[in-house]
C-alpha cells in the first residue's frame, strides 16, 4: 500500500474528533484537578498554620499523588482520562495514574517480574529525560560559573 492509498484509508477509517470540545474538557478537568491542589493547600495551611511552606507544598503533593493513585485503583482515573484527555494527564495525579496503571496490569505476572519490573513503564522515561536534563543544566550553570 502506497503513502497516499494509506492516508486515504486512514482518513476513511479514523474516528472523528470534535477538536474544540476535547481542548475544552482537557482545560476544565485539569483547572479542577489543580483548583482541588490549591484547596487540600489551603486547608493544610488553616489546620497547620506552624508549618513551613515547603512542608505544606510536600503535603499537597503526597495527597494529590495518593488521590490519582487512589482513584486509578478504582478504575475511575482512566475513565475521566478517556474524557478529559490531556487535562488528566498534565498535574501531578496524571503522573500517579502512569506509575500504577502498568503496576496493576502487569501484577498478574509476578510481584518482582511484573509489578516491580513494569511499574515505571510509562513514567519512566519522564523521569530519566528530567534527571539527565536537569544534570546537563547543571553542569552548563557550574561551566559558566567557572568563567566568571
Amino acid at each position: 500500500m502506497e503513502d497516499k492509498q494509506y492516508m486515504e484509508y486512514v482518513h476513511a477509517n479514523a474516528q472523528k474528533s470534535n477538536h474544540i470540545v476535547t481542548l475544552v474538557w482537557a482545560f476544565l478537568v485539569g483547572g479542577v484537578i489543580c483548583c482541588i491542589g490549591q484547596g487540600f493547600g489551603d486547608l493544610f495551611k488553616f489546620a497547620l498554620p506552624n508549618w513551613e511552606k515547603s512542608k505544606i507544598a510536600a503535603l499537597v503533593s503526597m495527597t494529590m499523588i495518593f488521590l490519582g493513585s487512589f482513584f486509578t485503583g478504582l478504575g475511575i482515573y482512566d475513565k475521566l482520562g478517556a474524557k478529559a484527555g490531556g487535562g488528566s494527564i498534565v498535574p501531578i495525579t496524571g503522573f500517579a495514574n502512569s506509575v500504577v496503571s502498568p503496576a496493576m496490569e502487569f501484577n498478574k505476572e509476578g510481584i518482582v517480574l511484573g509489578m516491580m519490573a513494569k511499574m515505571f513503564v510509562v513514567a519512566g522515561p519522564i523521569i530519566v529525560a528530567g534527571t539527565v536534563s536537569s544534570v546537563v543544566a547543571g553542569l552548563i550553570y557550574w561551566i559558566i560559573g567557572l568563567f566568571n
